[in-house]
């Protein structure tokens, strides 16, 4: 604090020369990165001297009070939630855990401020056992969670609710709109697309509604985020307009559309997305209240620093990322596209708005739409073109059916009226779903690449403002540094690789030569598109399949590998080999490592994990070394 003090002053002293404006960039972004830098330490368990993981000093269950603070998506076995730790034995503590419910027929789930008391273990969050894998663990970093347990609801000894926190009775609010609706006539698939779409609750859309509506390049219209409280925004800025015409009119409508805005947050449970794109709208509120005139990417800018300063993690949330970028395209881009053409009619005008917005949009989010989905949805401004005119209309009636549930209004029709225009949203996406051709998947895009093309998309804009020959130099540059990119990630795709994956019923071993793939496994069906191997083969570049019979022996650069199974047959006469154990043999370990020598045990995930343990302390009393899937994910070797 000290050194920021020290800054602020220097500021203060200097600001008044000629050269303030250089010294108040440099002085503002390393004040901001000490203050983001600090934010992130003093989040770090390591550095809360009440953190609940000061407290577990062994591997044995605690009793443990839990608070829900935050409800997750729950998965076929379990419901899932963000907890606080407010005790664990007699110790006050602090710190989130990530809690996992399991489902029976009898328990309900948590609600927010719930507080349960239960004897659990705590345990670190696992990472991803196969490469390429979704790495949840560190996701959940960026929620400040670095723990998790699992608890049944027989194990569960008191529950109760404590005191109403505003993100409780917001989410109360929302439950409570959300089980009025249900009480109208509106069929579930439409009544599912209303409350993803107004609410932002999306646990009623099922998987091929949510599947349609990302290859149609529509996917962001059922995330509340800065799309949907833009256009609140620009509705509300038309309603309140009069209110210029009177004494502090704008002070007045600029606090109102603060307001509205924020408690649209509220009714909507007041999830991260909402807030984010709410605190981005409220500066350009303030802005307005300000009388001054203002840039409104500065603007945009000052939201998003205004966040990080309160939550550094929020950097590495995709929603984060890709809001702010879409809408910094749609300020610095749209502008430049929409002056390409000047229809006189007024509906022209209005779909190439549309279209102009739509395409800037994509353009800002593109490259991290790649590198994230690794696909991109051909179709994307045929669906945009159509649905956004639209949207406006759909999410303020979404709002009033809503809100007239929530008086008990009794006209059926105005309710079915509004599912019918849902229910054709519904499907023309489906419609455009449909056309496999215009829908590019499985597209590699590394980290090198996304770097270098927002490089080139910078380059590019700054030369669209002012041609020169140091812009299209750095054009050039760009240029290259992709072509660079690309040759060397095709000579590391020629590198070969061995993966034996975990993966529980089923065995799976994979051989890389090339861009070539040879898969072993034990399950017949084609696996290209099954966990995990569909992640594998994109991030690898893999452009041929050949699956091959399961068999018990094979080599692998000249190293022999014999796989024991459920049949529990070996051949003696290969010695000196690499043993994996898959399908839970019942073979006497001990006698196998005599007969064969093997250089190491490997046991996959096809194992009971019981017979894997017993396994680990033969090889550890034999000297073999012996890897785990369970333990140590996958094996691999190049």
């Amino acid at each position: 604090m000290g050194t920021i003090s020290c800054l602020t002053i220097l500021w203060l002293l200097l600001r008044k020369f000629y050269f303030r404006n250089i010294l108040f960039g440099a002085l503002a972004m390393v004040l901001f990165l000490l203050i983001g830098i600090l934010s992130f330490q003093a989040r770090l368990p390591a550095h809360q001297p009440k953190h609940f993981e000061c407290f577990l000093s062994d591997e044995n269950q605690k009793l443990v009070e839990f608070k829900v603070l935050e409800i997750l998506k729950s998965d076929t076995y379990n419901f899932k939630y963000i907890a606080q730790i407010n005790k664990v034995g007699s110790f006050k503590t602090t710190g989130k855990v990530l809690l996992s419910l399991q489902k029976d027929s009898l328990n309900t789930p948590l609600n927010i401020d719930n507080s349960i008391l239960v004897k659990t273990l705590i345990e670190r969050a696992p990472y991803s056992k196969n490469p390429y894998q979704f790495e949840y663990k560190n996701y959940l970093k960026t929620l400040d969670v670095y723990h998790q347990t699992r608890i049944k609801a027989s194990e569960i000894l008191k529950i109760s609710t404590t005191e109403k926190t505003i993100r409780g009775t917001a989410e109360s609010a929302r439950e409570f709109l959300i089980h009025k609706l249900s009480a109208t006539p509106i069929p579930i698939r439409e009544r599912a697309i209303i409350q993803a779409l107004v609410l932002g609750q999306k646990r009623d859309i099922d998987k091929t509604q949510y599947q349609e509506f990302a290859a149609a390049g529509a996917i962001h219209i059922l995330a509340v985020s800065g799309l949907h409280v833009g256009i609140i925004y620009f509705i509300l800025l038309f309603i309140t307009k009069p209110l210029q015409y009177i004494n502090y009119g704008r002070v007045i409508q600029s606090l109102c559309i603060i307001t509205s805005l924020w408690t649209y947050a509220y009714i909507t449970g007041l999830s991260p997305s909402v807030c984010r794109a709410v605190t981005m709208f409220s500066f350009l509120g303030l802005a307005t209240l300000s009388k001054r005139k203002t840039n409104t990417a500065n603007t945009l800018l000052l939201s998003f620093i205004f966040l990080l300063v309160y939550n550094p993690m929020l950097i590495f949330h995709v929603g984060f990322q890709m809001s702010y970028m879409a809408v910094l395209a749609i300020i610095i881009i749209q502008p430049k596209l929409y002056n390409f053409y000047t229809p006189r009619n007024y509906f022209k005008r209005l779909f190439w708005g549309i279209l102009t917005v739509t395409i800037a949009a994509q353009i800002g989010i593109m490259p991290l739409s790649l590198y994230y989905f690794h696909q991109f949805p051909g179709l994307f401004f045929i669906s945009n073109l159509v649905i956004l005119p639209f949207l406006s209309l759909i999410l303020g009636g979404g709002i009033l059916i809503i809100l007239l549930a929530a008086v008990n209004f009794s006209w059926n029709w105005v309710y079915l009226s509004y599912g019918w225009i849902v229910r054709q949203l519904n499907n023309f996406i489906k419609w455009i779903s449909q056309q496999d051709s215009f829908l590019f998947t499985d597209i590699f895009f590394s980290a090198e690449m996304l770097i270098a093309s927002y490089f080139l998309l910078f380059n590019f804009i700054l030369f669209w403002n002012k041609q020169s020959f140091k812009r299209i130099t750095l054009i050039l540059v760009s240029i290259l540094m992709i072509t660079g990119i690309f040759h060397w990630q095709n000579h590391k795709d020629l590198e070969s690789e061995l993966v034996i994956f975990h993966k529980s019923k089923n065995s799976l071993i994979t051989i890389k030569e090339g861009n070539n793939l040879q898969v072993i496994s034990t399950d017949s069906i084609n696996l290209k598109h099954e966990y995990p191997l569909k992640s594998y083969i994109i991030e690898r570049n893999i452009t041929e399949i050949k699956y091959l019979k399961f068999q018990n022996i094979f080599t692998y650069k000249n190293q022999l590998y014999t796989i024991v199974d459920s049949t529990a047959v070996y051949c003696a006469k290969f010695q000196n080999a690499i043993v994996v154990l898959t399908q839970s043999p019942k073979v006497n370990l001990e006698r196998l490592i005599d007969g064969l020598q093997p250089l190491q045990v490997i046991a996959d995930g096809n194992n009971y994990q019981s017979y894997v343990e017993r396994w680990k302390k033969t090889c550890l009393n034999k000297k073999i070394p012996f890897h785990s899937t369970y333990e140590k994910g996958a094996y691999n070797i190049d």
